[in-house]
């Protein structure tokens, strides 16, 4: 056998096992899409930024995160779907959107069910949502890798809404979830659902004068220019949960698993200490901004909240009982 087919021969054989190499490693790279719909620059879309950088740092090509931020997948709800279906394999926002497969809940969702952040912790290491939990992995195929409480959502208006008295009538955006548009009901308002990125225009046009939401995230989308009077009702506590696609997770091994479940873990709890931390510093730039934020006397507001947990028992918007377990927590 001659040189020249001898170099032929070898060179044939290097670039043969150098693409077999390089198909293999495309192999062993899983790509994950990550939906979110939070805001661009709020805390919850921050916080799926952080776990994709942190996965992707972690993991060592084993995965891949592809996050896909605002709602370019759609709104909550449809990317919800889209990571039942698989289509989207994981998931980062509010943990009450749930509430639409898991009847239970839609106690996240009613008003100052929760006193702040530590009343939500408890609920979130209680049996009772650990059940939950199961039932959502069980029923609609996604895994709550982590969940923790951030902020309180608090309400914007045109003018001043000192007292429950105050929003007969309002006509107030409210969430696609039947237990927001339940408990706004119940306050008084008119409720109107608005998609959330449509939320500012809506108040500045005056289709609506009233809007509701956590702190940083309606920073974010500048509801305080549009309506000028933040009150601190603070009706409901909020959290930020991280989910993933179920026979996603189940296909990886056992070391991405643990980066996948510890990284959340660590994500959402870095999301609530900052939470806690610049909640005030947020509302004192909306004051710079030319907002006025007012205190309120929350108890009024409870109250009339209180006389809607009957009838949303009766109704068997949730289980008989579990608002009052939920209180007993504290």
């Amino acid at each position: 056998m001659n040189n020249q087919l001898v170099k032929s021969i070898a060179k044939g054989l290097a670039i043969t096992v150098f693409s077999s190499m390089v198909w293999t490693a495309a192999q062993a790279e899983t790509v994950l899409t990550f939906g979110g719909s939070d805001a661009i620059g709020s805390l919850l879309d921050r916080g799926n930024k952080k776990f994709t950088k942190l996965v992707n740092e972690r993991a060592k090509g084993k995965v891949k995160i592809n996050f896909i931020a605002g709602e370019q997948l759609g709104n909550d709800v449809q990317v919800i779907e889209q990571t039942m279906q698989g289509s989207v394999h994981l998931y980062g926002d509010v943990l009450g959107w749930y509430a639409k497969w898991i009847k239970d809940l839609n106690i996240l969702n009613w008003g100052f069910t929760f006193d702040d952040n530590d009343h939500m912790q408890k609920f979130i290491d209680s049996s009772e949502y650990a059940k939950l939990a199961e039932e959502l992995r069980k029923t609609q195929g996604l895994r709550v890798l982590a969940v923790a409480p951030t902020q309180p959502r608090v309400l914007f208006a045109k003018t001043k809404l000192s007292s429950p008295d105050d929003l007969a009538g309002v006509k107030m955006r409210v969430p696609g979830i039947r237990t927001y548009l339940l408990l706004w009901q119940t306050l008084g308002t008119s409720p109107a659902r608005v998609a959330w990125a449509e939320v500012f225009l809506g108040l500045k046009t005056g289709t609506i004068v009233a809007a509701e939401g956590p702190v940083s995230a309606a920073y974010a989308q500048k509801f305080h220019k549009a309506a000028p009077n933040v009150m601190l009702t603070d009706h409901v506590v909020s959290t930020y949960q991280i989910t993933i696609n179920d026979k996603t997770f189940l296909s990886l091994d056992k070391g991405t698993q643990k980066i996948l479940v510890d990284t959340a873990k660590e994500v959402t709890s870095w999301a609530r200490n900052q939470a806690e931390s610049e909640t005030q510093d947020i509302l004192d730039k909306m004051v710079a901004e030319g907002a006025k934020v007012h205190k309120v006397d929350n108890s009024a507001f409870a109250k009339k909240a209180l006389a809607g947990v009957k009838e949303m028992e009766k109704d068997d918007i949730w289980s008989k009982g579990l608002w009052q377990s939920i209180r007993d927590l504290k």
